[in-house]
């Protein structure tokens, strides 16, 4: 099963704007660069990289009845065709090099209710806020490349 990068957004600082890009580079200290969340590491640190389906982002947006742009979520990467894995330890190869380790599940916070009412349960079923990863192998990515699940 594959799918491919349909969007890559980063943030520089703590609720900063969102800035989408058409490539970057993904390092095993900061995440996708110019992102200011990679490059955290406090406590039982689970995220590098966040992921969300957009399928799953088109869902939601159905339910509450909005048309809000999927950087909104917050989440690094917006993936087409793919269905994220729900069981950390799996992990996803990006494009010919980069390599990532599904860590855990993203819960999905009040900001998400400030955008659309509704939208934080919207975002809670079945993982459908999206997945947090840790980087394994780093390189560079761009829209358009493909993800598959890596096999060990």
């Amino acid at each position: 099963m594959t799918g491919r990068i349909a969007g890559i957004a980063r943030h520089a600082f703590p609720k900063g704007p969102m800035e989408t890009i058409d490539h970057a580079t993904v390092t095993l200290d900061g995440g996708i660069a110019g992102d200011f969340r990679g490059a955290m590491k406090r406590g039982p640190y689970k995220r590098q990289v966040s992921l969300i389906e957009a399928e799953d982002w088109a869902a939601a947006m159905a339910q509450v009845g909005h048309a809000i742009p999927w950087e909104q979520r917050r989440a690094n990467l917006l993936v087409a065709g793919f269905d994220l894995p729900q069981t950390p330890g799996t992990r996803l190869r990006i494009g010919a090099d980069v390599v990532l380790e599904v860590r855990a599940e993203t819960e999905p916070c009040e900001r998400m209710e400030a955008l659309a009412a509704g939208l934080r349960a919207a975002l809670t079923p079945d993982w459908r806020g999206g997945a947090l990863a840790m980087v394994i192998t780093p390189g560079d990515i761009a829209l358009g490349d493909e993800i598959r699940i890596e096999d060990r």
